[in-house]
This record gives C-alpha cells, sequence and structure tokens, in this order.
C-alpha cells in the first residue's frame, strides 16, 4: 500500500486521499523494474512518459511490453512542442552538458506542467548502489520517495526484478547501449555511436545532420565534443574506438573478474559507474 512507501518530509496538510502518485518512466531498466516493484504495492499510480520524439525503437516496443504488464496506460506528456522546434527557439544551438535545454524543456518542465498545483508523490528509481541525488523537483506540492533505496536493492536486485517478471533488461543493452533517452545524447560513450551508426544508421545520419552552423554565432556544435560525427563513422576511426573499448573492458574484467555477463555484454558499464546525465532520462 501507499503508506508502506515513504517521502521525504511528509507532513503535509491534506488528506493522504487525494495526493496524487506519479512515477516517470525514461524507457530505462531502472523506472520499469520500479514500475514493476510498486505495481501491487502503490494503487493508483500513474505512470508518465516524457516522449522526446526522438527515442529509439527499443524504448517504444519495451515501453508497450511494459505497459501491457502494468494493465495501466503509460500518459506520454507531449504538449506539442519537439525538439526542432526547441533547438529553433534556442538558435540552432545543440544541447550539451553545459546547455542542457532539452532536458529543462523536454523532461522536466513537461512533468511539474503534470502535476500542476496538486499534490503528488514522485517516485524515483534511485537504487541502494548509486551515490547520487538527481533530479527532485523544488516545488513544495511534489515530494519525491526513493523506494529502492529504501529497500537496499542494487543493480542485481534490479535485473532480478525485470526477469522474474517476463519483461527482462531494455532491447537496447543487447547492442550496446546503456541508456534510454534520445538517439542522439550527447551523453553516449563514443562506443555507442559506434553502436548506433551499426544498429541503425538511419537515425545516425540524422543525429549528423544536425552539426551544422548556427544562428547565434555561426559555430558548429557537435554531439561528441570537438569530434564531429562525419570524422567519428570513418572506419579506420571506429575500428579505433572499438579496440580502445575492448582495452577497456579487459582492464575492468582484470579488476573485477566476478562481473556478470549482464554489465560486459554489448559494452555496459557495471553499474557501480556513476552515470552522467538527467535522471528522468537515465532512470
Amino acid at each position: 500500500m501507499a503508506d508502506n512507501i515513504s517521502i521525504q518530509d511528509n507532513n503535509w496538510p491534506i488528506d493522504p486521499t487525494k495526493v496524487r502518485h506519479v512515477l516517470s518512466l525514461s524507457g530505462g531498466k531502472d523506472s520499469a523494474a520500479l514500475a514493476v516493484y510498486l505495481r501491487d504495492r502503490v494503487p493508483k499510480m500513474e505512470y508518465i512518459f516524457h516522449d522526446t520524439g526522438k527515442e529509439l525503437p527499443d524504448t517504444y516496443e519495451y515501453l508497450e511490453r511494459l505497459e501491457g504488464y502494468l494493465g495501466s496506460r503509460i500518459i506520454r506528456t507531449t504538449f506539442g512542442t519537439t525538439f526542432d522546434d526547441l533547438l529553433r527557439q534556442y538558435g540552432g544551438m545543440l544541447p550539451s552538458n553545459h546547455r542542457r535545454w532539452c532536458t529543462k524543456m523536454m523532461k522536466l518542465e513537461p512533468f511539474e506542467n503534470y502535476i500542476g498545483n496538486d499534490f503528488c508523490i514522485n517516485y524515483v528509481g534511485i537504487r541502494a548502489d548509486e551515490e547520487r541525488t538527481g533530479y527532485i523537483s523544488t516545488k513544495p506540492n511534489i515530494r519525491a520517495s526513493f523506494p529502492f533505496r529504501e529497500g537496499g536493492i542494487n543493480y542485481a536486485g534490479v535485473q532480478r526484478i525485470l526477469e522474474e517478471s517476463g519483461l527482462g533488461m531494455p532491447p537496447y543493452i543487447e547492442w550496446g547501449r546503456t541508456r534510454s533517452g534520445c538517439f542522439f545524447c550527447f551523453y553516449q560513450q563514443k562506443i555507442e555511436w559506434v553502436r548506433l551508426k551499426q544498429r541503425y544508421p538511419d537515425y545516425f545520419e540524422q543525429a549528423k545532420a544536425y552539426e551544422k552552423p548556427n544562428r547565434i554565432n555561426g559555430n558548429i556544435f557537435y554531439w561528441c565534443g570537438n569530434e564531429p560525427l562525419a570524422d567519428l563513422e570513418r572506419p579506420e576511426r571506429m575500428a579505433e574506438i572499438e579496440r580502445n573499448w575492448q582495452k577497456k573492458q579487459e582492464r575492468l574484467a582484470m579488476r573485477k573478474p566476478n562481473r556478470s555477463l549482464a554489465e560486459t555484454i554489448g559494452g555496459l558499464e557495471t553499474h557501480h559507474t556513476p552515470r552522467d546525465g538527467c535522471l528522468l532520462c537515465q532512470l
């Protein structure tokens, strides 16, 4: 039941029966596992997904499967503003870790607009083995709950929840992507760009097409820092990235001989590696 799930500072001057329970899904493993975990614990849960329109087919497929398991509709909080609309507003300056307007405009604002002024418990899928806070709304009517952290559920526990439910891990993990979110996410590792090129060349081409002079100062911003995707996709450069990644995996294996298959398959980093990026994108 909901009263078994704690929240930060739950002393609200409101009837508990009028509080909304909301779980934001990203298409990733942690938020999906949390939805499974809470399905029978929290009645009247609202499941929402901030659809940027730039997600991978894998993400949409996984959410459809999750929807079937939950027996509840996942609400898309898209209000007609697309990534391309916002990109024009920002003068063609691509988002980056220094200009994270995509997180603000396509994830955080839609979330808070969806909640409005209602009192709400926002369930967050941060695991017990993660040392981060992530996004927590500062609005006084939205409080955060961390069931995995409070229940001691770590990466292995998330895997177990997903496997036992029959959902399994998100399909993009099988081909080497570590995160949900936009196919051109600037937080991707370079090996993930290589795998995107191999798996979804059309999406790679779409991402590459965004790398052009912006209207504000004429500079060209690249998804991978100072390396254009046109350079990264050169066969010799892709081979170099693959070699460097393989060497890194060998070093990790020497330090952690008991790494599980799920941690090493397709380039998946160990679950102890800190994650960059916005919480709502990655969970």
